[in-house]
């Protein structure tokens, strides 16, 4: 049994309105052949077909307010209402008293204590080692646990073995960042990747954030690119998918995407997409964003 698990940053479930929701006017043929034609929205929240699950998550954390990156993905990660926790929502990165609990609860520790083999897909070009190694605290809940829970983060030397995925799926920018021998690909071949990292892995995060700067843009063209490559990547990495031996989920820690007409986050649910083994018992485990890590650790449980 293996579970990967796909963070997306941004999305929540919006109205069923071409207008300001991309997802009604993007290309999605991965996913909307996977719900048998249907995209979430505030009338249709909740999807079950023969392949996936989606189930609506809070992401407000019952707390006041627009829901923010730090807290949020903290409390993804750590499987603690860090909202609460912290008294309001934070973000974008986590406040410094969340610390502790992310070192001590964090998902990577938590299945290293049980055994478990974990990776984070993401490819960091080299100035993002020199920023972190000139001693900044202002590091993603992702990035930070790893570094807590001493789980390495890959290189551009991953990326070139295809060992590791790009952040924007298609290697689009490696060039700028100093790293000319990493060339482009498809995001179907992203996903094929991530596929062959997940299958020598118990655990295995892939995160993409550019949801979430696509929301904070309300351009929709941009908006509606980053879901088609996204669904691009879903649908090269489905094709390798093994539905008997693993458990797929993606979640998001707030809405952006989904409501162009605002710049700001929403309280819109989000949505949580189950495939694989076990997909029917995940899904109705899940509420809120608390019962992400729970529920990945208890399906693992020990080798």
């Amino acid at each position: 049994m293996r579970v990967i698990l796909l963070f997306v940053d941004g999305v929540g479930i919006g109205a069923a309105d071409a207008a300001v929701n991309p997802f009604f006017r993007a290309e999605l043929p991965w996913l909307r052949g996977a719900t048998g034609g249907r995209i979430p929205h505030h009338h249709d929240r909740r999807i079950s077909s023969p392949r996936l699950e989606i189930v609506p998550a809070d992401a407000t954390l019952r707390m006041p307010g627009l829901p923010q990156s730090g807290t949020g993905q903290t409390t993804i990660f750590t499987g603690t209402n860090a909202a609460r926790v912290f008294g309001r929502h934070f973000g974008p990165f986590p406040p410094t008293s969340l610390r502790t609990m992310i070192t001590e609860r964090n998902i990577f520790r938590r299945l290293q204590r049980k055994g478990r083999s974990v990776v984070f897909a993401n490819a960091f070009p080299s100035r993002f080692f020199e920023y972190t190694e000139s001693g900044t605290r202002r590091l993603s809940v992702t990035t930070l646990s790893c570094k807590l829970a001493g789980v390495p983060l890959l290189r551009s030397e991953d990326l070139l073995r295809n060992e590791a995925v790009s952040a924007d799926l298609i290697r689009s920018r490696w060039g700028e960042l100093g790293h000319p021998a990493v060339k482009p690909i498809s995001a179907r071949e992203a996903g094929h990747h991530l596929w062959s990292i997940a299958a020598r892995h118990d655990f295995t995060l892939f995160e993409y954030w550019l949801t979430d700067h696509a929301g904070h843009s309300q351009k929709m063209d941009f908006a509606v690119n980053v879901l088609e490559l996204l669904d691009e990547f879903l649908g090269g990495f489905f094709e390798r998918f093994d539905f008997d031996n693993s458990l797929f989920v993606m979640v998001s820690d707030h809405g952006n995407i989904e409501d162009l007409s605002t710049k700001t986050h929403t309280r819109n649910p989000v949505p949580c997409m189950i495939l694989g083994s076990g997909r029917k018992k995940f899904a109705h485990t899940i509420h809120s964003l608390i019962q992400i890590t729970p529920t990945v650790v208890r399906m693992l449980g020990s080798p």
